[in-house]
Protein backbone atom coordinates (compact mmCIF):
# COMPACT_ATOMS: atom_id res chain seq x y z
CA UNK A 1 0.00 0.00 0.00
CA UNK A 2 1.05 3.60 -0.49
CA UNK A 3 0.90 5.61 2.73
CA UNK A 4 1.46 9.31 3.36
CA UNK A 5 2.57 10.30 6.87
CA UNK A 6 1.98 14.00 7.56
CA UNK A 7 4.43 15.00 10.27
CA UNK A 8 7.93 13.70 10.99
CA UNK A 9 7.96 14.11 14.74
CA UNK A 10 8.30 11.21 17.13
CA UNK A 11 5.05 9.48 16.20
CA UNK A 12 5.19 10.20 12.47
CA UNK A 13 8.80 9.18 11.93
CA UNK A 14 8.64 5.99 14.00
CA UNK A 15 5.30 4.97 12.49
CA UNK A 16 6.40 5.75 8.95
CA UNK A 17 9.63 3.79 9.33
CA UNK A 18 7.82 0.79 10.84
CA UNK A 19 5.08 0.78 8.18
CA UNK A 20 7.75 0.82 5.48
CA UNK A 21 9.51 -2.06 7.22
CA UNK A 22 6.22 -3.99 6.92
CA UNK A 23 6.55 -3.60 3.15
CA UNK A 24 4.30 -0.58 2.57
CA UNK A 25 5.49 2.31 0.43
CA UNK A 26 5.64 5.28 2.80
CA UNK A 27 6.22 8.97 2.17
CA UNK A 28 6.88 11.10 5.26
CA UNK A 29 6.01 14.76 4.81
CA UNK A 30 6.95 17.85 6.80
CA UNK A 31 6.73 21.56 6.08
CA UNK A 32 10.16 22.09 7.66
CA UNK A 33 12.44 21.93 4.61
CA UNK A 34 15.62 21.78 6.73
CA UNK A 35 14.27 18.80 8.64
CA UNK A 36 13.37 16.96 5.44
CA UNK A 37 16.77 17.69 3.92
CA UNK A 38 18.43 16.32 7.07
CA UNK A 39 16.31 13.16 6.92
CA UNK A 40 17.21 12.73 3.26
CA UNK A 41 20.87 12.83 4.34
CA UNK A 42 20.16 10.14 6.91
CA UNK A 43 20.20 12.45 9.94
CA UNK A 44 17.57 11.46 12.53
CA UNK A 45 16.19 14.39 14.57
CA UNK A 46 15.23 12.31 17.62
CA UNK A 47 17.11 9.75 19.68
CA UNK A 48 15.30 6.42 19.63
CA UNK A 49 17.18 3.10 19.82
CA UNK A 50 17.29 1.37 16.43
CA UNK A 51 15.46 4.09 14.52
CA UNK A 52 18.47 5.28 12.50
CA UNK A 53 19.16 1.77 11.19
CA UNK A 54 15.48 1.15 10.43
CA UNK A 55 15.16 4.39 8.46
CA UNK A 56 18.39 3.75 6.58
CA UNK A 57 17.43 0.20 5.59
CA UNK A 58 14.01 1.19 4.26
CA UNK A 59 15.26 4.27 2.41
CA UNK A 60 17.83 2.06 0.67
CA UNK A 61 15.09 -0.47 -0.13
CA UNK A 62 13.04 2.29 -1.78
CA UNK A 63 10.08 1.92 0.57
CA UNK A 64 10.61 5.09 2.62
CA UNK A 65 11.10 8.64 1.36
CA UNK A 66 10.79 12.21 2.63
CA UNK A 67 9.27 15.28 1.02
CA UNK A 68 7.84 18.75 1.58
CA UNK A 69 5.54 18.42 -1.43
CA UNK A 70 2.07 17.43 -0.19
CA UNK A 71 0.56 16.94 -3.63
CA UNK A 72 3.34 14.62 -4.69
CA UNK A 73 3.25 12.78 -1.36
CA UNK A 74 -0.50 12.26 -1.54
CA UNK A 75 -0.44 10.99 -5.11
CA UNK A 76 -1.97 7.49 -5.20
CA UNK A 77 -1.94 7.33 -1.38
CA UNK A 78 -4.66 5.03 -0.03
CA UNK A 79 -4.06 6.15 3.55
CA UNK A 80 -3.03 9.60 4.81
CA UNK A 81 -1.97 9.72 8.46
CA UNK A 82 -2.06 12.97 10.40
CA UNK A 83 0.79 12.71 12.92
CA UNK A 84 1.39 16.32 13.92
CA UNK A 85 1.88 17.75 17.39
CA UNK A 86 -0.98 18.45 19.80
CA UNK A 87 0.77 20.33 22.64
CA UNK A 88 -1.08 21.72 25.62
CA UNK A 89 -2.57 25.10 24.82
CA UNK A 90 -1.27 27.90 27.00
CA UNK A 91 -3.75 29.19 29.52
CA UNK A 92 -6.27 26.35 29.69
CA UNK A 93 -4.30 23.14 29.14
CA UNK A 94 -6.57 21.99 26.31
CA UNK A 95 -4.92 20.25 23.37
CA UNK A 96 -3.81 22.70 20.67
CA UNK A 97 -5.39 21.26 17.53
CA UNK A 98 -4.29 23.98 15.14
CA UNK A 99 -1.71 21.69 13.48
CA UNK A 100 -4.28 18.91 13.08
CA UNK A 101 -6.87 21.15 11.44
CA UNK A 102 -4.20 22.86 9.35
CA UNK A 103 -3.15 19.45 8.03
CA UNK A 104 -6.80 18.57 7.32
CA UNK A 105 -7.26 21.72 5.25
CA UNK A 106 -4.13 21.04 3.24
CA UNK A 107 -5.07 17.38 2.71
CA UNK A 108 -8.51 18.44 1.43
CA UNK A 109 -6.86 20.37 -1.39
CA UNK A 110 -4.98 17.34 -2.75
CA UNK A 111 -7.47 14.47 -2.36
CA UNK A 112 -7.89 12.59 -5.63
CA UNK A 113 -9.82 9.34 -5.43
CA UNK A 114 -10.88 7.52 -2.27
CA UNK A 115 -8.48 7.89 0.64
CA UNK A 116 -8.66 7.14 4.36
CA UNK A 117 -7.54 10.09 6.47
CA UNK A 118 -6.29 8.81 9.83
CA UNK A 119 -5.70 10.88 12.95
CA UNK A 120 -2.63 9.30 14.53
CA UNK A 121 -2.06 12.35 16.71
CA UNK A 122 -3.49 12.21 20.22
CA UNK A 123 -6.68 14.26 19.96
CA UNK A 124 -9.69 14.93 22.22
CA UNK A 125 -13.05 13.27 21.66
CA UNK A 126 -14.85 14.74 18.67
CA UNK A 127 -11.74 15.87 16.80
CA UNK A 128 -12.33 13.33 14.04
CA UNK A 129 -15.82 14.79 13.50
CA UNK A 130 -14.30 18.24 13.08
CA UNK A 131 -11.60 16.96 10.71
CA UNK A 132 -14.31 15.34 8.60
CA UNK A 133 -16.38 18.56 8.55
CA UNK A 134 -13.31 20.59 7.61
CA UNK A 135 -12.48 18.39 4.64
CA UNK A 136 -16.13 18.05 3.59
CA UNK A 137 -16.68 21.81 3.63
CA UNK A 138 -13.63 22.41 1.47
CA UNK A 139 -14.11 19.43 -0.85
CA UNK A 140 -17.76 18.32 -0.99
CA UNK A 141 -16.85 16.28 -4.07
CA UNK A 142 -14.08 14.27 -2.43
CA UNK A 143 -14.29 10.57 -1.54
CA UNK A 144 -12.73 9.93 1.85
CA UNK A 145 -13.27 8.56 5.35
CA UNK A 146 -11.81 9.88 8.59
CA UNK A 147 -10.52 7.27 11.04
CA UNK A 148 -9.04 7.45 14.55
CA UNK A 149 -5.95 5.31 15.15
CA UNK A 150 -4.15 6.47 18.32
CA UNK A 151 -0.55 5.46 18.99
CA UNK A 152 0.60 3.66 22.13
CA UNK A 153 4.37 3.95 21.76
CA UNK A 154 6.76 4.14 24.68
CA UNK A 155 9.74 6.36 24.03
CA UNK A 156 12.85 4.21 24.16
CA UNK A 157 10.95 1.10 23.07
CA UNK A 158 8.85 2.52 20.24
CA UNK A 159 9.90 0.16 17.45
CA UNK A 160 9.20 -2.93 19.54
CA UNK A 161 5.86 -1.44 20.64
CA UNK A 162 4.86 -0.72 17.05
CA UNK A 163 5.78 -4.16 15.73
CA UNK A 164 4.55 -6.15 18.73
CA UNK A 165 1.77 -4.03 20.19
CA UNK A 166 -0.53 -4.91 23.08
CA UNK A 167 -3.36 -3.74 20.85
CA UNK A 168 -4.15 -1.63 17.81
CA UNK A 169 -7.22 0.59 18.19
CA UNK A 170 -9.07 1.73 15.06
CA UNK A 171 -12.10 3.98 15.27
CA UNK A 172 -14.43 3.90 12.26
CA UNK A 173 -17.98 2.94 11.29
CA UNK A 174 -17.17 3.00 7.58
CA UNK A 175 -16.88 -0.55 6.08
CA UNK A 176 -14.62 0.63 3.27
CA UNK A 177 -12.27 2.37 5.68
CA UNK A 178 -12.23 -0.69 7.93
CA UNK A 179 -11.12 -2.88 5.04
CA UNK A 180 -8.30 -0.44 4.22
CA UNK A 181 -7.11 -0.34 7.83
CA UNK A 182 -7.19 -4.13 8.02
CA UNK A 183 -4.79 -4.20 5.07
CA UNK A 184 -2.56 -1.55 6.69
CA UNK A 185 -2.12 -3.69 9.80
CA UNK A 186 -2.25 -7.14 8.16
CA UNK A 187 1.50 -7.69 8.72
CA UNK A 188 0.78 -7.78 12.46
CA UNK A 189 -1.31 -10.92 12.00
CA UNK A 190 1.85 -13.01 12.36
CA UNK A 191 2.29 -11.62 15.88
CA UNK A 192 -1.42 -12.09 16.59
CA UNK A 193 -1.73 -8.52 17.80
CA UNK A 194 -5.36 -7.74 18.65
CA UNK A 195 -6.83 -5.11 16.34
CA UNK A 196 -9.80 -3.52 18.05
CA UNK A 197 -12.37 -1.78 15.86
CA UNK A 198 -14.68 0.65 17.58
CA UNK A 199 -16.41 3.97 16.98
CA UNK A 200 -14.27 7.00 16.23
CA UNK A 201 -15.14 8.85 19.42
CA UNK A 202 -14.53 5.77 21.55
CA UNK A 203 -11.14 5.29 19.94
CA UNK A 204 -10.17 8.89 20.70
CA UNK A 205 -11.15 8.46 24.35
CA UNK A 206 -9.30 5.14 24.78
CA UNK A 207 -5.95 6.84 24.29
CA UNK A 208 -6.60 9.52 26.90
CA UNK A 209 -8.17 7.10 29.36
CA UNK A 210 -5.18 4.74 29.10
CA UNK A 211 -2.63 7.46 29.75
CA UNK A 212 -4.65 8.99 32.57
CA UNK A 213 -4.97 5.61 34.27
CA UNK A 214 -1.21 4.96 34.05
CA UNK A 215 -0.46 8.46 35.32
CA UNK A 216 -2.83 7.86 38.23
CA UNK A 217 -1.10 4.57 39.03
CA UNK A 218 2.29 6.33 39.16
CA UNK A 219 0.91 9.08 41.37
CA UNK A 220 -0.74 6.55 43.69
CA UNK A 221 2.51 4.69 44.38
CA UNK A 222 4.33 8.01 44.85
CA UNK A 223 1.87 8.98 47.58
CA UNK A 224 2.25 5.54 49.16
CA UNK A 225 6.02 6.14 49.08
CA UNK A 226 5.54 9.36 51.05
CA UNK A 227 3.52 7.42 53.60
CA UNK A 228 6.25 4.77 53.75
CA UNK A 229 8.76 7.51 54.57
CA UNK A 230 6.66 8.55 57.55
CA UNK A 231 5.84 5.10 58.95
CA UNK A 232 9.07 3.23 58.20
CA UNK A 233 7.80 0.89 55.49
CA UNK A 234 9.49 -0.01 52.19
CA UNK A 235 7.58 1.15 49.11
CA UNK A 236 9.30 -1.33 46.82
CA UNK A 237 8.06 -4.22 48.91
CA UNK A 238 4.60 -2.63 49.11
CA UNK A 239 4.57 -2.27 45.31
CA UNK A 240 5.62 -5.88 44.86
CA UNK A 241 3.03 -7.05 47.36
CA UNK A 242 0.16 -5.30 45.61
CA UNK A 243 1.53 -5.86 42.11
CA UNK A 244 1.39 -9.63 42.53
CA UNK A 245 -2.38 -9.24 42.57
CA UNK A 246 -3.22 -9.81 38.89
CA UNK A 247 -6.08 -7.35 39.16
CA UNK A 248 -3.48 -4.64 39.83
CA UNK A 249 -0.27 -5.77 38.11
CA UNK A 250 3.30 -4.65 38.76
CA UNK A 251 3.80 -2.15 35.94
CA UNK A 252 3.87 1.58 36.69
CA UNK A 253 4.24 0.94 40.41
CA UNK A 254 7.74 2.40 40.68
CA UNK A 255 8.01 5.32 43.08
CA UNK A 256 10.01 8.27 41.83
CA UNK A 257 10.13 12.01 41.17
CA UNK A 258 6.82 12.18 39.28
CA UNK A 259 5.79 11.58 35.69
CA UNK A 260 6.88 13.72 32.76
CA UNK A 261 7.41 13.30 29.04
CA UNK A 262 5.47 14.04 25.89
CA UNK A 263 2.24 12.22 26.76
CA UNK A 264 1.13 11.96 30.37
CA UNK A 265 1.32 15.67 31.35
CA UNK A 266 -0.46 17.03 28.28
CA UNK A 267 -2.93 14.14 27.96
CA UNK A 268 -4.11 14.34 31.55
CA UNK A 269 -4.61 18.09 31.17
CA UNK A 270 -6.53 17.64 27.92
CA UNK A 271 -8.74 14.93 29.44
CA UNK A 272 -9.47 17.20 32.40
CA UNK A 273 -10.61 19.92 30.02
CA UNK A 274 -12.76 17.50 28.04
CA UNK A 275 -14.47 16.34 31.22
CA UNK A 276 -15.13 19.88 32.38
CA UNK A 277 -16.52 20.95 29.01
CA UNK A 278 -18.76 17.88 28.89
CA UNK A 279 -20.11 18.52 32.39
CA UNK A 280 -18.49 15.33 33.71
CA UNK A 281 -15.44 16.55 35.67
CA UNK A 282 -12.78 13.90 36.26
CA UNK A 283 -11.84 14.58 39.87
CA UNK A 284 -9.40 11.70 40.11
CA UNK A 285 -7.47 12.93 37.06
CA UNK A 286 -7.50 16.49 38.36
CA UNK A 287 -6.01 15.33 41.65
CA UNK A 288 -3.41 13.23 39.84
CA UNK A 289 -2.22 16.29 37.92
CA UNK A 290 -2.10 18.47 41.04
CA UNK A 291 -0.24 15.88 43.13
CA UNK A 292 2.29 15.23 40.38
CA UNK A 293 3.06 18.92 39.92
CA UNK A 294 3.48 19.38 43.67
CA UNK A 295 5.81 16.39 43.79
CA UNK A 296 8.13 17.79 41.13
CA UNK A 297 8.07 21.19 42.81
CA UNK A 298 9.18 19.60 46.09
CA UNK A 299 12.19 17.70 44.72
CA UNK A 300 14.72 20.42 45.50
CA UNK A 301 13.49 20.47 49.09
CA UNK A 302 14.29 16.76 49.37
CA UNK A 303 17.84 17.41 48.23
CA UNK A 304 18.26 20.38 50.58
CA UNK A 305 16.98 18.30 53.48
CA UNK A 306 19.51 15.56 52.68
CA UNK A 307 22.21 18.26 52.75
CA UNK A 308 21.23 19.23 56.27
CA UNK A 309 18.57 21.79 55.41
CA UNK A 310 20.29 24.05 52.88
CA UNK A 311 21.76 23.68 49.39
CA UNK A 312 23.32 27.15 49.37
CA UNK A 313 26.95 27.08 48.31
CA UNK A 314 26.88 23.33 47.80
CA UNK A 315 27.96 21.52 44.65
CA UNK A 316 25.30 19.08 43.42
CA UNK A 317 25.97 16.41 40.81
CA UNK A 318 22.90 15.32 38.85
CA UNK A 319 22.80 12.03 36.96
CA UNK A 320 20.10 11.89 34.32
CA UNK A 321 18.17 14.73 32.69
CA UNK A 322 15.69 13.15 30.24
CA UNK A 323 12.27 12.28 31.62
CA UNK A 324 13.08 8.57 31.24
CA UNK A 325 15.95 6.40 29.97
CA UNK A 326 16.61 5.67 26.29
CA UNK A 327 15.40 9.03 25.03
CA UNK A 328 16.68 12.59 24.74
CA UNK A 329 13.19 13.99 25.41
CA UNK A 330 13.15 16.77 28.01
CA UNK A 331 9.44 17.57 27.83
CA UNK A 332 8.11 18.02 31.39
CA UNK A 333 11.13 16.13 32.74
CA UNK A 334 11.45 16.24 36.55
CA UNK A 335 14.94 17.69 36.04
CA UNK A 336 13.33 20.85 34.67
CA UNK A 337 11.68 21.42 38.06
CA UNK A 338 14.57 20.22 40.21
CA UNK A 339 17.60 21.94 38.71
CA UNK A 340 16.31 25.54 38.52
CA UNK A 341 14.96 25.24 42.07
CA UNK A 342 18.34 24.05 43.36
CA UNK A 343 20.00 26.93 41.52
CA UNK A 344 17.55 29.34 43.18
CA UNK A 345 18.63 27.90 46.52
CA UNK A 346 22.23 28.81 45.70
CA UNK A 347 23.56 25.42 44.64
CA UNK A 348 26.14 24.87 41.92
CA UNK A 349 24.93 22.14 39.55
CA UNK A 350 26.93 19.82 37.31
CA UNK A 351 24.98 17.21 35.35
CA UNK A 352 25.43 14.24 33.07
CA UNK A 353 23.04 12.40 30.77
CA UNK A 354 24.07 9.86 28.10
CA UNK A 355 22.13 11.65 25.33
CA UNK A 356 19.90 14.47 26.65
CA UNK A 357 22.60 16.91 27.74
CA UNK A 358 22.40 19.24 24.71
CA UNK A 359 18.60 19.38 24.86
CA UNK A 360 18.72 20.12 28.59
CA UNK A 361 21.33 22.83 28.13
CA UNK A 362 19.20 24.46 25.42
CA UNK A 363 16.45 24.83 28.05
CA UNK A 364 18.83 25.72 30.90
CA UNK A 365 21.76 27.56 29.29
CA UNK A 366 23.50 27.99 32.66
CA UNK A 367 23.76 24.23 33.16
CA UNK A 368 27.25 22.73 33.44
CA UNK A 369 27.58 19.38 31.67
CA UNK A 370 30.13 16.73 32.57
CA UNK A 371 31.57 14.06 30.27
CA UNK A 372 30.55 11.21 32.55
CA UNK A 373 29.05 10.34 35.94
CA UNK A 374 32.39 10.38 37.78
CA UNK A 375 33.34 13.73 36.25
CA UNK A 376 29.98 15.11 37.38
CA UNK A 377 30.57 13.74 40.89
CA UNK A 378 34.06 15.28 41.20
CA UNK A 379 34.08 17.60 44.20
CA UNK A 380 30.30 17.29 44.71
CA UNK A 381 28.68 17.60 48.12
CA UNK A 382 25.67 15.58 46.92
CA UNK A 383 24.84 13.25 44.08
CA UNK A 384 21.24 13.10 42.82
CA UNK A 385 20.04 10.28 40.55
CA UNK A 386 17.14 11.64 38.49
CA UNK A 387 16.90 9.27 35.50
CA UNK A 388 17.48 5.52 35.81
CA UNK A 389 19.78 5.01 32.82
CA UNK A 390 21.41 1.57 32.74
CA UNK A 391 24.79 3.33 32.82
CA UNK A 392 24.03 4.50 36.37
CA UNK A 393 22.85 1.17 37.78
CA UNK A 394 26.27 -0.36 38.39
CA UNK A 395 28.54 2.58 39.16
CA UNK A 396 31.82 1.93 40.96
CA UNK A 397 30.64 3.21 44.32
CA UNK A 398 34.13 3.34 45.86
CA UNK A 399 35.34 5.45 42.94
CA UNK A 400 32.26 7.65 43.32
CA UNK A 401 32.97 8.18 47.01
CA UNK A 402 36.57 9.12 46.26
CA UNK A 403 35.46 11.61 43.60
CA UNK A 404 32.95 13.37 45.82
CA UNK A 405 33.67 15.93 48.50
CA UNK A 406 30.57 14.99 50.47
CA UNK A 407 28.78 11.71 51.04
CA UNK A 408 25.15 12.55 50.31
CA UNK A 409 23.35 10.49 47.65
CA UNK A 410 19.71 11.21 46.82
CA UNK A 411 18.37 8.36 44.70
CA UNK A 412 15.06 9.50 43.20
CA UNK A 413 14.70 6.21 41.29
CA UNK A 414 15.58 3.66 44.01
CA UNK A 415 18.15 1.91 41.84
CA UNK A 416 20.55 1.04 44.69
CA UNK A 417 20.18 -1.16 47.77
CA UNK A 418 20.21 1.09 50.85
CA UNK A 419 22.27 -1.33 52.94
CA UNK A 420 24.94 -1.77 50.27
CA UNK A 421 25.50 1.90 49.55
CA UNK A 422 25.36 2.97 53.20
CA UNK A 423 27.92 0.28 54.12
CA UNK A 424 30.46 2.09 51.95
CA UNK A 425 29.97 5.31 53.90
CA UNK A 426 27.33 7.19 51.93
CA UNK A 427 24.50 9.14 53.53
CA UNK A 428 21.78 7.63 51.37
CA UNK A 429 18.25 8.92 50.80
CA UNK A 430 15.78 7.22 48.45
CA UNK A 431 12.03 7.33 47.82
CA UNK A 432 9.77 5.53 50.28
CA UNK A 433 12.55 3.48 51.90
CA UNK A 434 14.31 3.91 55.25
CA UNK A 435 17.09 6.52 55.30
CA UNK A 436 20.56 5.01 55.65
CA UNK A 437 23.62 6.68 57.19
CA UNK A 438 27.12 5.46 56.38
Amino acid sequence: MRILMVGTGYVGLVSGACFSDFGHEVVCLDRDAAKIEALQRGEIPIWEPGLDALVDANVKAGRLSFTTDLREGARDAEVIFIAVGTPSRRGDGFADLSYVFGAAREIAAVLDGFAVVVTKSTVPVGTGDEVERTIRDLRPDAEFAVVSNPEFLREGAAIEDFKRPDRVVVGTDDPRAREVMERVYRPLNLNRAPVMFTSRRTSELIKYAANAFLATKITFINEIADLCDRVGADVQEVARGIGLDNRIGSKFLHAGPGFGGSCFPKDTLALMQTGQQAGAPLRLVETTVAVNEARKAGLAGRVAQALGGSAAGRRVAVLGLAFKPNTDDMRDAPALALLPALREMGAEIVAHDPVAGPNAQALMPWLQLADGPYAAAHGADALVIVTEWDAYRALDLKRLLQAMRGRVVVDLRNIYRPEEIARLGFDYTSIGRPHRHG
